[in-house]
């Protein structure tokens, strides 16, 4: 799976940029852009970490129980400004 769109559309959903991911994640912005643009594959630890700075433990819940990166995608992007479960909810109990 895709996973760098993923973790951008997290990011991004919380009004991030590289910059301030790496701050709190505590890595350079370098490997922010590589994670995002699927060139360096974050561990489990980082991945994790990811999903809870940004509020989107769901996601990880998904990512883990194979759930298509664009479904996953969609459901980050259609819920913006809501709590991301409800949109997994809605999708008719995808999980």
């Amino acid at each position: 799976m895709l996973y760098g769109s993923i973790l951008k559309a997290c990011r991004e959903r919380k009004g991030w940029n590289q910059e301030e991911m790496a701050h709190r994640l505590h890595v350079n912005q370098s490997d922010i852009s590589k994670y995002e643009n699927n060139v360096k594959e974050p561990p489990m630890s980082l991945f994790q970490k990811w999903a809870l700075v940004t509020g989107s433990q769901d996601v990880l819940v998904a990512y883990m129980l194979g759930v298509e990166g664009v479904t996953i995608l969609t459901t980050i992007l259609s819920t913006v400004g809501t709590a991301i479960v409800g949109g997994f909810i809605n999708l008719g109990g995808l999980l």
